[in-house]
């Protein structure tokens, strides 16, 4: 440990013109050794001793043994893409990519691994992302996920990185190009009722309808369009009959359904089926490579037939396997249900594995980009407790925010405390130990907050121990007061028994909502009033916190430690 801590001062001093600053290695040294905790007293004061050490040589000196014993952490770091295979066939033509949820919903968890990916291949590429929104299915559609969707899309690509399409907007483009392909010879209307079809198309033979002439198509077509009823005609995909593949034979593009659709009403009654809305949408987008689950393997398939016909160099299309997350239905039908039986409060619900939630309580998109690329792209499916799934994702949005977010003081549970003889002091904390020196200011007095834990844990301490309102004072207790004992952390160090957080007199009031939608309460530091509502803080001993309200009292969501 001493040499690590040696490695990461020498590191510290050089980036920061060859002064460390022990704080900033008590994150590195718990990862590293986590039984360090055990005696923070010690840890904390073996960091600063070498700290000192290093601190009294001159900045060529801290580089010179830096390059010495630890030379990696003097190279820069350059970014991996983990996981992120190279995409076939991406000197061809410039990289599009989509991806197209259907609006049952907001995104989730198991739509974020795939989006993910896809915007991390665009990123890598430098090519052009598109969100499409799959409506042409009346009867499944929950009309809030048009927003809601496109919020997440501004989220997890940016709102400036990607275009935007609902399919429903497209209907007159499918109809051209059903029309297109009647007079191509490459479709036709089929009013075979589907029991007989199916019937045929075990045999390996054609319906009556197949090789009816084009003009009678093309009136079939009209019909479907005005007055066939729903069930009565399909529009077909003349493939080959006798494939060895049965779904490949003769495959549905179009059908009547008269449901009324909650943006077009009842201006439409024919409807794309997904093969056929999605080849046409990746033809005239250009999309050059398609990330699909495995089990769309046939429908990548029908699509390139489509594709051939009209011309089109079908994308390449990636299978990925599926992530299966055990612990929440990681579903929006299932979770629907849940929002009805008022046991999940809404789609921000924070209980709930979705992109609204996750985003309120302060996980940055890059994070869960950055879970997916680890994943990478791989047939396997894998099965995923919510808990490890959080667990890494939680980790990687902490190496990310660490570096930037403010820190604050937040008291749960506040005991008020007062320390006998404590001097008025002028005390001011760093917003950053690195990146933001100073800033937060505080007067004290005798009258101080603590948590409950903390209070309770000097009670059943003895009367000669000290503890620290950390980078404040030290004090004692004697028969059940606190008085002051001294200002220098040199004593605590020789004595002491913990350090403690606090809030001076002056404070504001704060709820912290937590993932089990749970309150908690307690005071934060004055300086929360320049927080913005919306922004990230680090709650000193507690975690990653955003802002979603600030009033009379403070509102936050609760991230992670």
């Amino acid at each position: 440990m001493k040499d690590a801590i040696r490695k990461y001062a020498l590191h510290n001093a050089v980036k920061y013109g060859g002064k460390a600053n022990p704080k900033a290695l008590i994150g590195k040294i718990m990862g590293e050794f986590p039984d360090a905790r055990k005696d923070m007293k010690d840890t904390l004061s073996l960091i600063e001793e070498i700290v000192k050490e290093i601190n009294k040589l001159n900045p060529e000196k801290q580089l010179e043994e830096l390059k010495k014993i630890a030379p990696e952490l003097l190279e820069e770091k350059k970014e991996e893409k983990k996981g992120l295979k190279e995409l076939p066939n991406s000197d061809d033509r410039p990289v599009v990519m989509r991806f197209e949820p259907s609006p049952s919903g907001p995104m989730h968890i198991g739509h974020a691994y795939p989006a993910s990916l896809n915007a991390a291949y665009v990123k890598k590429y430098n090519g052009k992302m598109i969100l499409r929104i799959s409506d042409t299915n009346p009867e499944n559609i929950d009309s809030s996920a048009y927003k809601l969707i496109k919020e997440d899309g501004d989220w997890l690509f940016g709102e400036d990185n990607y275009d935007f399409y609902i399919q429903s907007d497209r209907m007159e483009r499918y109809y051209e190009v059903a029309e297109e392909l009647i007079k191509k010879g490459s479709a036709y209307i089929c009013t075979c009722d589907a029991e007989s079809f199916r019937k045929l198309s075990i045999n390996k033979k054609a319906c009556p309808c197949r090789n009816l002439d084009e003009k009678e198509h093309l009136i079939r077509w009209e019909k479907m369009l005005s007055t066939f009823k729903q069930g009565e005609a399909v529009m077909r995909f003349k493939s080959d009959i006798e494939h060895k593949n049965p779904a490949m034979r003769d495959f549905p593009l179009m059908r009547i359904n008269e449901t009324l659709h909650p943006r077009t009403a009842n201006r439409f009654r024919v409807w794309p089926l997904m093969n056929f809305s999605v080849a046409v949408d990746d033809m005239d987008m250009k999309i050059s490579h398609t990330l699909r689950g495995k089990d769309h393997a046939d429908n990548a398939k029908r699509q390139a037939l489509i594709h051939e016909v009209l011309n089109y160099k079908t994308p390449n299309a990636i299978s990925v396997g599926r992530i299966n997350f055990e612990g929440f239905p990681v579903s929006c039908s299932k979770t629907k249900e849940l929002i009805k039986e008022g046991k999940v409060k809404g789609w921000d619900d924070i209980s709930i594995p979705f992109l609204i939630p996750l985003r309120k309580r302060g996980y940055l998109s890059e994070s869960l980009i950055e879970y997916a690329i680890e994943v990478g792209v791989t047939q396997t499916d894998k099965t995923v407790k919510i808990e490890d799934y959080f667990k890494s994702l939680n980790a990687i949005n902490k190496s990310l925010l660490d570096a930037k977010t403010r820190r604050f003081f937040f008291v749960k549970d506040p005991i008020e405390i007062n320390i006998n003889n404590a001097p008025v002091q002028k005390v001011e904390l760093d917003f950053h130990p690195e990146n933001e020196k100073g800033g937060r200011k505080f007067r004290t007095g005798e009258k101080f907050y603590i948590t409950k834990e903390d209070f309770d844990k000097i009670k059943l301490r003895e009367d000669d121990e000290i503890f620290r309102l950390m980078d404040c004072l030290n004090f004692r207790k004697d028969n059940g007061k606190f008085i002051f004992d001294s200002l220098e952390y040199e004593k605590y160090k020789q004595k002491g028994s913990f350090i403690i957080h606090w809030l001076p007199e002056e404070k504001v009031e704060v709820e912290v909502l937590m993932p089990d939608n749970k309150i908690v309460k307690g005071y934060g530091e004055k300086t929360m009033k320049e927080i913005k509502e919306g922004d990230i803080v680090q709650l000193e001993r507690f975690g990653f916190c955003r802002l979603e309200k600030k009033n009379k009292k403070f509102l936050f969501w609760f991230g992670h430690k």
